[in-house]
């Protein structure tokens, strides 16, 4: 009769079961969905009244971190020159944005525009650039669509500001709902 013999320590494998998402988070991605829906169906029914309100938001809230950075500026000394300087900045614009409520949404959806047109450009760019080092045509048809893009936004951002609201709806509605499928899956 054969007695087992001792191999010496053995190794168990674990394998790998993805991120876990805590389970008290759910109802914050629930909510979070069901905000997001909401307001893009507000920006697709009333895009200009909800676009203003939005910019008007955006204007407290940069109000009010810049007058937080100037105070943390003033208090902890460290990098305090730059975080001066972005509470000063911050509170100039919130404060522009607050006086001016009509015509600062057409200001920032223009400057977002112009920083996307950019990025388009350079993005395709990149891809053009890669489509050449050996990426195919499909990759370099993609960063053609992609500069074309970029000019398109860059020349014609008026039409760009009028339809960016639609688009942005469309994604918080479509963004939403992903959010309040995922918000019930993760709570199941």
């Amino acid at each position: 009769m054969e007695q087992p013999v001792d191999t010496g320590p053995r190794i168990e494998l674990k394998v790998p079961q993805g991120p876990k998402v805590p389970q008290e988070l759910w109802w914050s991605v629930l909510l979070e969905g069901i905000i997001a829906t909401i307001i893009g169906i507000f920006l697709l029914y009333e895009p200009i009244a909800t676009t203003i309100l939005l910019i008007q938001i955006l204007g407290i809230f940069w109000l009010v971190e810049g007058i937080f950075s100037v105070i943390r500026a003033l208090i902890f000394t460290k990098n305090g020159k730059w975080k001066l300087l972005s509470g000063i900045l911050s509170i100039i614009v919130g404060v522009v944005i607050l006086m001016y409520p009509i015509i600062s949404p057409f200001i920032v959806l223009r400057l977002l525009l112009v920083f996307i047109g950019i990025l388009a450009l350079v993005n395709g760019a990149v891809i053009v650039t890669s489509a050449i080092k050996g990426g195919g045509w499909g990759t370099g048809i993609l960063g053609a669509l992609t500069i074309v893009l970029g000019l398109l936004l860059l020349s014609n951002s008026l039409t760009g500001v009028i339809v960016l609201p639609w688009v942005f709806g469309v994604f918080f509605v479509i963004g939403g709902i992903g959010a309040i499928i995922w918000g019930i899956k993760m709570r199941t």
